[in-house]
């Protein structure tokens, strides 16, 4: 694996190149972890696990403070690594100044003005808005696929178990922490993000929070949910109707979402705008006077987050590339009795799609 880690900063080294950069600094938990295998996650907002200094020259640097030494040593050679130990943001802009990297990129997404400030007296800072380990993240290697099937086929169960859930009285939170439950007793390591259980109208609100409306006769349960497996993401909705038969039209609503992610799916392909692929299942909607009850995007990519590029939005003028990895959710939406929304993973194939 350490190979594959190695590589990636390679690649990542010729995207150096061809921006004219000396340097690169890489501050966001996901882009260290892709690059280098350390540390997934920061502690919380406000604190930092640490980054990388990926340079053109080669030399490489995994800057972190004393609580992470030995894990990094796992990882990194020591001669290579930098260990702040009173204040994370003078000692790193100390540390980067006597090193005379030259002209650094930054990921300015991930960068505080704190560290901003700090950093800038010294040294001569490049902001890359779209990020360049995005870059190399847009496309996934069969490895990488691999493990999204794997962390897909347990959601995938997941959802088997589900319609044995779905007892009159459970309410949203108890349903929530039953799934979890199951993500994490089949081999996950956490949630992707937190579980979305809406019943009634309730599932008129694509994010709903999970609160105490109890599951009744009669009534939609939405759920959209996903965990972390091998530090893999799935993510996937599916909508139940609960008690008897359903009503027309939540029967309608379902078909017609279904119906448009059918053609969404059939419609992927490497080259295709992405704004086009909105516009199939948008024009679809228009065409059954639902339109105005779709609200938002179709998907988004997915990986070591759940949410990467490419975003699946309408004004989305960048092509799907083949090696992406994205949802496809449509849904529809009514607040008076609450909504349907289906969702796969894909993977975009030399001839199509891949559902995963």
């Amino acid at each position: 694996m350490q190979a594959t880690f190695s590589t990636r900063r390679d690649r990542l080294r010729r995207l150096l190149h061809q921006h004219s950069l000396d340097a690169y600094l890489v501050l966001l938990p996901a882009n260290r972890y892709y690059l280098s295998g350390f540390e997934l996650h920061d502690p919380q907002c406000n604190e930092s696990a640490g980054c990388l200094i990926i340079t053109a020259q080669g030399e490489d640097i995994l800057c972190t403070d004393s609580r992470y030494y030995r894990a990094a040593l796992k990882l990194w050679p020591e001669e290579n690594l930098f260990i702040y130990k009173n204040n994370r943001v003078q000692d790193l802009a100390k540390f980067m100044a006597g090193k005379e990297f030259g002209r650094i990129g930054f990921e300015s997404r991930g960068m505080s003005h704190e560290l901003f400030e700090a950093l800038q007296e010294s040294t001569s800072l490049f902001p890359c808005k779209q990020g360049l380990t995005e870059e190399l993240r847009l496309i996934k290697d069969e490895w990488e696929i691999s493990r999204l099937a794997d962390s897909c086929r347990l959601n995938h169960s997941v959802f088997g178990q589900t319609p044995s859930l779905l007892q009159a009285g459970s309410s949203e939170i108890e349903l929530a922490w039953s799934l979890e439950k199951h993500f994490r007793e089949n081999g996950a390591s956490e949630l992707a993000f937190p579980s979305i259980v809406a019943v009634g109208p309730n599932a008129a609100l694509p994010h709903h929070i999970p609160g105490p409306d109890e599951v009744e006769g009669g009534r939609p349960v939405l759920i959209d949910m996903g965990g972390r497996l091998n530090a893999y993401c799935s993510d996937q909705s599916r909508t139940f109707w609960v008690g008897g038969q359903p009503p027309d039209y939540f029967q309608k609503t379902l078909e017609l979402v279904q119906e448009a992610q059918r053609q969404a799916i059939e419609a992927v392909r490497p080259g295709l705008v992405i704004s086009q692929l909105f516009k199939v299942v948008y024009d679809f909607f228009s065409r059954h006077g639902v339109e105005k009850h779709f609200t938002h995007a179709l998907g988004h990519g997915i990986g070591l987050e759940t949410h990467e590029a490419p975003s699946l939005g309408p004004r989305n003028e960048n092509r799907l590339q083949e090696g992406s990895v994205i949802t496809v959710e449509p849904g529809l939406y009514f607040p008076e009795w609450g909504g349907v929304r289906w969702e796969h993973m894909i993977v975009v194939r030399e001839d199509g799609a891949e559902t995963l």
